[in-house]
């Protein structure tokens, strides 16, 4: 399954990049998000790999981040590897104005098992799901400033 999400953001590109690439703004604004800890390479880099573990309510999720692209400020992307589900993102941020940026985030997913009957089922939760996120951190960047 593929889909593109967007948000313009009120603030200047270089801001934005800075906010989005700095680890410690994680728990800021993706919900749930318990650890982050990198794993092996240089953290950020491609080629890097960081063990994400999230707080869904009732369950846990553990996934497995790989940064596979890093051309900043254009384009930070990498994959996110859970069981049963294989996710690969690609965010690519564009100046709209002096004070703008919009940010385009390129999603991929993959399902296995039981995960394979989820996205099968709901595709639109997932779409739904990766907004919110966006939406999360525009909100967490714009108050930031």
């Amino acid at each position: 399954m593929k889909f593109s999400t967007e948000v313009t953001i009120d603030l200047p590109r270089q801001r934005v990049v800075e906010l989005f690439d700095n680890p410690d703004n994680l728990a800021k604004w993706q919900n749930g998000l318990k650890v982050f800890e990198p794993v092996s390479g240089q953290p950020g880099m491609p080629g890097a790999k960081s063990r994400l573990l999230y707080d869904m309510g009732r369950r846990e999720v553990e996934m497995v981040e790989t940064i596979t692209v890093r051309n900043l400020p254009d384009e930070f992307s990498g994959t996110y590897e859970a069981k049963g589900v294989w996710n690969e993102v690609k965010n690519f941020f564009h100046e709209a104005g002096p004070d703008k940026t919009r940010w385009v985030s390129e999603n991929e997913f993959r399902f296995k098992g039981l995960m394979a009957l989820m996205g099968f089922l709901m595709p639109g939760a997932f779409r739904k799901e990766s907004l919110k996120q966006m939406v999360a951190f525009k909100q967490f960047a714009e108050s930031e400033g």
